[in-house]
């Protein structure tokens, strides 16, 4: 059974969100230094690459990280295709979901160059939230920054999603990616009171 890394590499100089706290990596302690070891230090916005949403990342009522169920983030999924589209809608999908598919990955290649941020993206729209809680989706994932418009400030697909209990991957890698069933896993950090955290994301293929 073939593995999908469908992780962003981080990397000093990983394109983040404009603003947000940039990814540095170095090393605190070299073994010359050290005597013994290298020890690497890190700083980087919890919505670097591939990462997950905690609802309290747009709801300061939301649940945090590890209030979150690990289930959520590892189990059979369905990868759709929406190459072309220029919003995630119900017209997109229809006919390719079927009922009790728990998670949705939305393929959409509108990140082209991973070296630079996005102008931008195919938003989900918030109407198509009830028909995927309709047929049992609790978690999507998207190869994009968000889910919603880049300058958006409402952020109705987050907040839709966050009122039907349907959880958020976002930053995934799906160029290697075929539409199809696969097994996924992309659990969070145990970050205690995060708005959300990095993750590394793989898909298997189903035996």
């Amino acid at each position: 059974m073939k593995i999908f890394d469908i992780s962003m590499p981080l990397y000093n100089g990983v394109p983040g969100w404009p603003g947000d706290t940039p990814y540095a990596f170095d090393l605190a302690w070299t073994k010359e230094q050290s005597g013994s070891v290298n020890v690497g230090r890190l700083e980087m916005s919890t919505h670097t690459g591939t990462h997950i949403d905690a609802p309290f990342h747009f709801d300061n009522e939301g649940k945090r990280v590890t209030d979150l169920p690990l289930d959520l983030y590892t189990g059979p999924s369905l990868v759709i295709d929406v190459t072309g589209a220029l919003e995630i809608t119900i017209e997109s999908i229809e006919g390719k979901i079927k009922n009790g598919t728990k998670r949705v990955i939305f393929k959409t290649k509108c990140w082209s160059d991973r070296n630079i941020f996005p102008e931008k993206i195919v938003p989900v729209s918030p109407e198509v939230v009830p028909f995927l809680k309709q047929h049992g989706v609790g978690l999507i994932g998207v190869d994009m920054p968000s889910v919603d418009p880049l300058d958006s400030k409402e952020l109705q697909a987050h907040h839709a999603l966050h009122q039907h209990n349907i959880h958020i991957l976002e930053g995934l890698v799906l160029d290697e990616v075929s539409e199809g069933e696969y097994e996924l896993m992309a659990l969070p950090l145990p970050l205690q009171d995060g708005d959300g955290s990095p993750v590394r994301a793989i898909l298997k293929e189903m035996s």
